[in-house]
């Protein structure tokens, strides 16, 4: 067995998600208020942050074996301002990444480049979860697509959805919801030209990636020889790998 490290992310093994809709709880005047002024305070700090449409997590429950419900809410990236309001609840976020794993059983992670708001920090490539457009539901093959993109913007790896498969879904320790599909795999040196190549695009566009570093790991300890912090389901998601790749 590999070795893994303390986490306090819960790892839900799942074949297939229910997702249903919910409405955004409603806030007091007072909360809302108090939500407002602590993005707009965010936004004076860094006038790059944009009040776009996100999806938020308004619960989790297992239906069946390798089945789990997912409760979505369409809300905007103010509303995580409330976890800075004292007393006031914010939903989780909602995200999808994908786990790239090379022939040679090591997965590949990305660092966040300084122009992000985790920055430095070690994590699969992936996004928060976009909402459908209105009178839409969200189904899973959207999902799987918004995976696909994120692979492609921001390594350049053009994997079609159909290829990505559920392989996992965390838990944080902040209630942060993460959809993991895993990539069907590739050689390190095509994972590296296909990072290199989409970076300069972007430089050559004026623009910053989103990610300044790629890494292959092999353990959930090798994650310590990073420079940096790494997201918290990381070592939980690469034990994972690893202890199937050992079966």
């Amino acid at each position: 067995m590999p070795e893994t490290l303390p986490s306090a992310v819960d790892l839900f093994d799942v074949e297939r998600l229910q997702l249903t809709e919910k409405e955004e709880p409603r806030l007091s005047p007072s909360d809302k208020a108090a939500r407002d002024r602590v993005w707009e305070k965010a936004v004076r700090a860094n006038p790059a942050l944009f009040d776009g449409p996100v999806v938020a997590c308004a619960g989790l429950e297992h239906t069946g074996l390798r089945v789990l419900r997912l409760s979505w809410v369409r809300v905007t990236y103010r509303h995580y301002a409330l976890r800075r309001v004292p007393g006031a609840t914010a939903l989780p976020s909602l995200f999808v990444n994908v786990l790239q794993p090379t022939y040679d059983g090591r997965v590949l992670v990305a660092r966040m480049s300084s122009s992000t708001a985790a920055s430095g920090r070690w994590q699969l490539p992936g996004g928060s979860v976009e909402p459908p457009q209105p009178g839409e539901g969200l189904v899973e093959s959207d999902l799987a697509g918004q995976a696909a993109r994120e692979l492609f913007e921001e390594l350049g790896l053009d994997t079609g959805a159909k290829v990505l498969k559920l392989w996992a879904v965390t838990r944080g320790e902040n209630g942060s919801v993460g959809l993991t599909y895993r990539a069907p795999v590739l050689s390190e040196p095509a994972v590296r030209a296909a990072f290199a190549a989409a970076a300069a695009a972007e430089r050559a566009q004026g623009r910053e990636p989103e990610l300044d570093e790629i890494a292959l790991v092999g353990s959930p300890r090798e994650l310590e020889y990073l420079a940096g912090p790494y997201a918290d389901y990381l070592g939980l998601l690469v034990g994972r790998f690893t202890d199937q790749l050992e079966r």
